[in-house]
């Protein structure tokens, strides 16, 4: 036989889609914490979406992409009037949920926001919902949905435990939209090989470039791109659910696969590694590990990397708000995460280029005392000449420690250290905050300050009586499971 063909026997599909296949499609969820979390994160989730409405920039997005469309049993858009079809409502809720970078953090090898799945699951769970109601059928219900979550969550997080795309430049929505394909294929009733099919076309799908999230080009697109990627994942499924063949080597295929493709350089040194080490790497069985250790973003609308550093800022306030003009410099100790991602200098062009500004995050705070959405729009930045000038004074520098424990999957710290000098030589002691109000280990006392989170941005939107009954259900673990899609969707109608 000659070189130089190819030999053409279809293999059978790479073990990494068949792991997450057999999760999706087997697995029982029978995890309290992982229930009650999901729960909680739903909330958190739909309560950011709901504060991003209040700004022209993401709102322009939304709607059908025909005016007057009209669709019957179609998905809601929550805090809105919109009715869309499965794929634009997954956009559009997608959207809103990640506008301001205020939902869930999942940090590890590569990072991401597990419930920006939640676009994808609501509008199909929605829809099917109201379809099955229209033909007499059981509806879904909220408890298919938290499942849906707890399993996108573990999909996306568990692949990001140890392997870096932002590495190789790939943004972290590639774990979304392999995620959401897999829950939302399920939901629509896909059998294994529907199911495998869809994945296929997930990865290989051209992927989104991190260039967006970075100097010199950080925008708007990080706020829509999960919105993007979810919604692509609906649109996957449906197409394997109507019968489209899969592409069973994606990954591994020689020249033409994800791995050599996209993946090959993924850390130092990575593409002189045997082939079967430039592969996922996958330490632990798909279980409800990440919703049980996911980070809620509870005190600031910020990239998770800088939750801390606003925190310790915001502690500094009282010492430096009357002697901002007398500081000499800040010192700031952090991780090398947060110094390679969210640490940079120069001018900050929009609102995106903000709040993936460590310096930027950290001096707001150490100014006003607080760090809010308003706080990143232009007419703000613009009338307060002092932000710039504190980020001026900054040093950032990395402890080993904290680049360390950031990693261990029993700490799973993201800890930042500040400490302001002053021209006359005195100086603050050094505020360290090692784990945010959102981490796992501050459970108790971070759900509390979650619910009125809450119940602060059901108000921006609905009127008292609504949003009680909104929260009121929320809380309860065992109406909101029992209750259908369709009805708890009926509530965010304005």
């Amino acid at each position: 036989m000659s070189a130089n063909v190819d030999l053409n026997q279809r293999p059978d599909y790479d073990p990494e889609l068949q792991a997450i296949a057999d999760y999706v499609l087997d697995y029982r969820v029978e995890s309290r914490e992982a229930l009650d979390t999901a729960r909680n994160c739903l909330m958190d989730t739909l309560g950011c979406g709901l504060l991003a409405l209040r700004f022209p920039e993401c709102t322009k997005h939304l709607g059908p992409l025909v005016e007057g469309t009209v669709v019957p049993n179609g998905a809601r858009v929550p805090g809105t009037r919109l009715t869309l079809d499965p794929v634009k409502a997954a956009w559009d809720i997608g959207c809103i949920i990640r506008w301001l970078d205020y939902n869930d953090t999942w940090l590890a090898a590569e990072w991401g926001h597990p419930s920006d799945n939640l676009g994808g699951i609501l509008a199909v769970a929605d829809s099917l919902s109201q379809t099955r109601l229209a033909r007499g059928e059981t509806p879904l219900t909220m408890r298919d949905v938290l499942e849906a979550m707890i399993m996108a969550h573990e999909i996306q997080g568990v692949l990001a435990l140890e392997n870096s795309f932002n590495r190789v430049g790939l943004d972290h929505v590639v774990l979304v939209k392999v995620a959401s394909t897999a829950v939302v294929a399920k939901l629509m009733g896909a059998d294994r090989e529907q199911l495998l099919s869809a994945l296929s076309h997930a990865f290989v799908d051209g992927q989104s470039l991190r260039t967006y999230r970075h100097a010199p080009n950080a925008g708007s697109r990080k706020s829509w791109a999960a919105g993007d990627a979810t919604s692509r994942a609906v649109r996957l499924a449906d197409i394997a659910m109507r019968g489209e063949m899969g592409i069973p080597s994606v990954l591994s295929a020689p020249q033409w696969g994800f791995y050599d493709v996209l993946f090959s350089k993924t850390n130092k040194d990575q593409a002189l590694k045997p082939e079967r080490e430039r592969r996922f790497q996958v330490s632990q069985d798909y279980g409800s590990y990440v919703m049980e250790n996911v980070l809620f973003k509870i005190s600031f609308p910020a990239e998770f990397h800088a939750q801390t550093a606003a925190e310790a800022a915001v502690t500094l306030h009282p010492q430096v708000r009357d002697r901002l003009d007398e500081i000499d410099r800040i010192v700031v100790t952090t991780h090398e995460s947060a110094i390679r991602i969210i640490s940079k200098v120069g001018e900050l062009a929009n609102p995106a280029d903000r709040d993936h500004c460590l310096q930027y995050m950290i001096a707001v705070p150490l100014a006003f005392g607080d760090l809010i959405a308003e706080h990143y729009e232009d007419d703000f930045h613009r009338a307060h000449p002092i932000i710039d000038e504190l980020r001026d004074k900054m040093t950032i520098q990395e402890e080993p420690r904290y680049t360390r424990e950031y990693l261990e999957a029993d700490k799973r710290s993201i800890a930042n250290a500040i400490q302001v000098f002053f021209k006359d030589g005195s100086h603050t002691e050094p505020v360290a905050v090692e784990y945010p109000i959102g981490h796992r280990r501050r459970r108790e006392a971070g759900i509390p300050l979650l619910e009125k989170k809450f119940q602060r941005n059901l108000a921006t939107r609905f009127p008292a009586a609504r949003c009680d009954t909104i929260f009121n259900l929320c809380k309860d673990q065992s109406a909101l499971e029992s209750t259908s899609v369709a009805a708890f969707m009926d509530l965010w109608v304005i």
